[in-house]
């Protein structure tokens, strides 16, 4: 007879198996996002799984580039003689924002959205020179 220690009171199977790195690995970062530099523009592709393009808003603001993604899908139980065993639906938002620059307003940005990856095209535009660098001491 072997003695194996419970990690809690109430083991329940279904739990310990959907934790186990199987079943989780990748949930850690939204939002998961390509960058190329293509010719005279770049190439953002943006993995948004589950969204519609009526979910993602795209804004501009002070050289910020951000993709804001909502989702609220409640799926109701139509079968009255079942019940979830286990329920993995997202509900909830993201966002991510990049610096782009000044120079490119909403109107450069070419925006499409297919298989659940929102693709934008950004012009490539010359960054200012700054020449007046200033350091922070590390203490």
């Amino acid at each position: 007879m072997m003695m194996i220690p419970r990690k809690r009171n109430n083991f329940d199977l279904f739990d310990e198996m959907f934790n186990d790195p199987f079943f989780t690995r990748g949930e850690s970062k939204l939002m998961k996002t390509d960058i190329k530099e293509k010719g005279d523009k770049y190439l953002l592709e943006v993995d948004l799984p589950g969204y519609e393009k009526e979910d993602i808003k795209i804004e501009m603001e002070d050289g910020y580039l951000t993709i804001h993604a909502s989702m609220n899908k409640n799926i109701e139980e139509n079968d009255k003689g079942s019940k979830y065993v286990h329920k993995e639906r997202y509900v909830g938002e993201c966002s991510r924002s990049f610096y782009v620059g000044e120079d490119i307003s909403e109107e450069d940005i070419k925006a499409s959205f297919k298989n659940g990856t929102l693709k934008l095209e950004l012009p490539k535009k010359e960054a200012k020179n700054i020449d007046n660098k200033k350091y922070i001491e590390i203490e």
